[in-house]
């Protein structure tokens, strides 16, 4: 395994030739266009409180629908950097909403989407991939993308939990 003092030295290296600094910069314009893209395209669907920029391991926002908000649920649209793709995640506000949500969920036969394993340690209840090696030379198709594929995701629960209330 290597140490951290040797895993600074390689970090040192790569920020030297620039392009790392450049991607991430970019990267984080780009999440930040995307958030602003859903508070105007969407603006039936809040998108409180700004981008968590996470550890260099996932970077994201969210958005609230309103019938998922009164549930204390929302909706998170997340780039993992380590896998290089983005995902749209249903979590709770908290652990115990995300669980008491999770067995629900589970006991009412959802399959729509994926649920996580364990929700107690877990950030979400129901991931989805959005774009698996997403194509940044194309913005606006990605945009595009990203915003059917989670407006579908948001559809399905809706319905889901309208046709399960409790």
């Amino acid at each position: 395994m290597e140490s951290f003092s040797d895993a600074m030295k390689a970090y040192q290296q790569q920020l030297k030739q620039g392009a790392i600094q450049k991607a991430y910069r970019g990267l984080m314009d780009y999440m930040l266009a995307l958030r602003a893209h859903f508070k105007n395209a969407c603006p039936e669907y809040p998108a409180p409180g700004g981008l968590y920029l996470g550890y260099m391991d996932m970077t994201y926002f969210s958005i609230n629908p309103p019938g998922l908000k009164d549930r204390g649920l929302k909706i998170a649209i997340v780039f993992l950097h380590e896998v290089f793709r983005f995902e749209v995640w249903l979590s709770g506000y908290n652990r115990q909403i995300q669980a008491r949500c999770w067995q629900m969920l589970k006991d009412r036969g959802w399959k729509a989407y994926r649920l996580v394993a364990d929700p107690q340690s877990m950030d979400a209840i129901v991931e989805h991939i959005l774009v698996s090696d997403p194509d940044f030379s194309d913005l606006d198709a990605l945009t595009r993308q990203i915003e059917v594929e989670t407006l579908r995701f948001i559809a399905a629960i809706e319905q889901f939990l309208a046709q399960n209330p409790g």
